[in-house]
């Protein structure tokens, strides 16, 4: 246990950033998986619907994304390769 009160609050910020990061990286890890989701039901169904909802979902996500990295929680080259590799997946759906 901390002996003095700087050490007490630094453990404090620890936890509350932890709890933070973790809402940034799962959040980001759910939606991207719920893109892949809508992205598969698209390709078989070729409905319009879910075009506007993967197109959804990838707005939510670059935005989760780009404020995890304000906040530090994910490095920029993480965050490019993050967004670069859901903007192919959607590229290949676009021009296919």
């Amino acid at each position: 246990m901390a002996n003095n009160k700087s050490a007490l609050k630094r453990i404090r910020i620890g936890e509350r950033n932890r709890l933070e990061n973790r809402f940034y990286k799962s959040n980001v890890r759910k939606l991207t998986k719920s893109f892949y989701q809508h992205l598969e039901s698209y390709k078989t169904s070729q409905n319009p619907e879910d075009k506007e909802k993967t197109e959804a979902l990838v707005s939510a996500i670059y935005s989760l994304i780009d404020k995890g990295h304000k906040k530090n929680v994910f490095h920029i080259n993480t965050a490019s390769r993050k967004k670069a590799t859901i903007a192919s997946e959607l590229k290949k759906i676009n021009y296919s």
